[in-house]
Parts: C-alpha cells; structure tokens; sequence
C-alpha cells in the first residue's frame, strides 16, 4: 500500500496534486503513528511558475532539495511560525512540487488532539497547510527525508475521487505571482470539512 518512489516521477504535477486526494498520509514519531487522508492539495509547476519557490531557476539553501529527484519531503517555515510540508515530485533538476493544506485525520487522532489541543470534531485541527502538518508532527526535522521510509510515507487505500468530486480554484495566498496566481491549480474534495477556506464548498 505505500506508495513507491517511482510514483512521485510523474512529470505532470497538474495530474499528481489531484491523484494525491484520497491517499493518506503517515508519521512516525517516537513510535507514535499518525494518519490523515489528503483532502486538499496545491500544485507548485517548477521554474516556470511564479507562485513557486523555485521561479526563474531560483536555487538558495532552501529550495536546494526542489531540484532533487521526486518522492522526498521539502519543509519550510512560512511567516515564521508554520511548517508547511510539500511533495517533491518530476524527475531530477525539474522542481515540482505539491503542497499539501489539509488532511482528515483518520489514525492517532488522539495525538492530534494533544498536538493542536483541540479535539477531532474541530474542523480546524487539520484545515490548513500549517494545521494538517502540525497535526502529524510535521516540522523542520521532516524536510528531505524519503518518502518511502518509516518516519513519514504515503500509502494508496484505495480511495478515488471523480472530477465531479474534485473543486480546482485558484492557490491560496500567492498574489505576488501576478498572473499565476489565477491558475487553478488549488484541489479539493468536494463537501470535505476539512478542506480549508477560503472558496469552502
């Protein structure tokens, strides 16, 4: 069920920020184990995008691991405050990458409770990049691992959504990209309370 390396390869980041709803997401910290379903996703199209952190071929110590082959993790710190957890995904020196901003908590929701000292039937527990990967334990340890090792990995259960099912708007929070900004390259499961506002439907 885990899914493999060569799953991220996938050239086409439009089609794999889609395909990433549904499947869950895994962390293991200290033996503690939490899951959570994807349910909302932000596609980053490499050098050509200007929303992404690697426009124009920008490479700094931070976005280093962009340029890496598909299948690691690429954790940074926005406004200082949240760790945001991204899917490096295309083959080596093409830096996609996929953002992952909400999750349904499915396994250790008890941590999670602990984690963001709420409890599961808030909505806000993992709505938001910041939140989903606070609630797994995500933070700057996370940033370049493998995703196919024991501390943080995806598996496919089997869940698929139909385009029916799949809301595209435009990303959150990257008016600096000018005309990008208005990509639709924002995905969500329809009717999910986790999903993140703004644009809730």
């Amino acid at each position: 069920m885990k899914l493999p390396l060569s799953y991220y390869l996938n050239q086409d980041v439009i089609f794999l920020a889609k395909d990433l709803l549904g499947k869950v997401l895994f962390t293991q910290i200290e033996g503690q184990i939490t899951a959570g379903l994807i349910v909302e996703t932000e596609a980053y199209f490499g050098e050509i995008d200007k929303a992404s952190h690697a426009y124009g071929g920008r490479r700094t110590n931070r976005t280093e691991i962009m340029y890496s082959e598909g299948g690691v993790s690429y954790v940074y710190l926005c406004y200082g405050i949240h760790h945001l957890f991204n899917i490096v995904t295309s083959i080596k020196n093409e830096p996609h990458a996929v953002l992952i901003r909400a999750i349904e908590p499915l396994s250790g929701t008890e941590i999670m409770e602990l984690r963001r000292n709420m409890t599961i039937t808030n909505s806000a527990i993992s709505s938001g990049p910041g939140s989903a990967a606070k609630a797994l334990g995500i933070n700057a340890n996370f940033n370049k691992k493998d995703l196919d090792g024991d501390e943080i990995w995806l598996e496919d259960h089997s869940i698929r959504y139909t385009e029916d099912e799949i809301v595209a708007t435009p990303r959150v929070g990257v008016t600096y990209a000018k005309e990008d900004a208005f990509l639709p390259w924002r995905f969500f499961v329809k009717g999910n309370k986790y999903v993140s506002k703004p644009n809730k439907s």
